[in-house]
């Protein structure tokens, strides 16, 4: 899970290591450091592990970056499982909603993980690779499970008619924007408090979705 995925890097110098504590330890320099300026002696020296014992498991500095948004972010994203609880869900859509944004939130937007997208942002330009596999890996999975919801929410009445794929995107862009916020912009800079912000947000959303019958106006 994401915590596993995001914890503490073991330091003391040994041969072997899990490629989960390599990719928790090349998250940690390239959010610290950004990519250009990590080296694989770095990752390894974090990871406590000789630089060949990256080579064991990854053959470049890309393969491994690919590893950390494929193998950290995915799994703890739990497409499958969102779609089964989505699927076998027993209250109001906009209950729903507000679940899956904030674990969304809680899983990809804080910590080091919402790092990420500033990673990603800063070398789109050097790589357009990289722009593809977070989306593809993170923001697609977010807007499949929105879309879902949205989707349920109209079929059962709960909220009014809308473009699912235009509403999904709309509902996740302040999502982004709040962790580019907190690992760049918001950085010793006063601002809003996380929590009034996603609560404020949520209730514009969710007045901007509901049904003007849904018995939860």
């Amino acid at each position: 899970m994401a915590g596993e995925f995001l914890g503490k890097t073991v330091r003391r110098r040994r041969k072997d290591a899990r490629p989960s504590e390599l990719t928790a330890a090349a998250l940690q320099l390239f959010i610290e450091k950004g990519y250009a300026a990590t080296r694989l002696d770095d990752i390894a020296a974090r990871a406590g592990v000789v630089k060949g014992t990256l080579y064991l498991y990854f053959d470049s500095k890309e393969a491994l970056f690919n590893a950390v948004v494929r193998e950290g972010l995915v799994p703890a994203l739990s497409l499958s499982e969102w779609k089964e609880r989505i699927a076998d869900y027993a209250g109001s859509s906009p209950d729903l909603l507000r679940e899956v944004i904030l674990d969304f939130w809680r899983v990809v937007g804080s910590g080091q993980a919402g790092g990420l997208l500033k990673l990603v942002l800063s070398e789109a330009g050097n790589s357009s690779d990289f722009a593809h596999i977070y989306h593809d890996a993170v923001i697609a999975q977010g807007i499949d499970l929105l879309r879902a919801v949205i989707a349920r929410g109209m079929a059962r009445g709960e909220f009014r008619a809308v473009d699912t794929e235009a509403v999904a995107h709309i509902v996740m862009a302040p999502l982004l924007m709040r962790m580019i916020w907190e690992h760049s912009l918001g950085c010793g800079v006063p601002g809003v408090p996380t929590k009034r912000y996603l609560a404020e947000y949520l209730e514009l959303m969710l007045s901007g979705l509901r049904s003007g019958c849904s018995p939860n106006r």
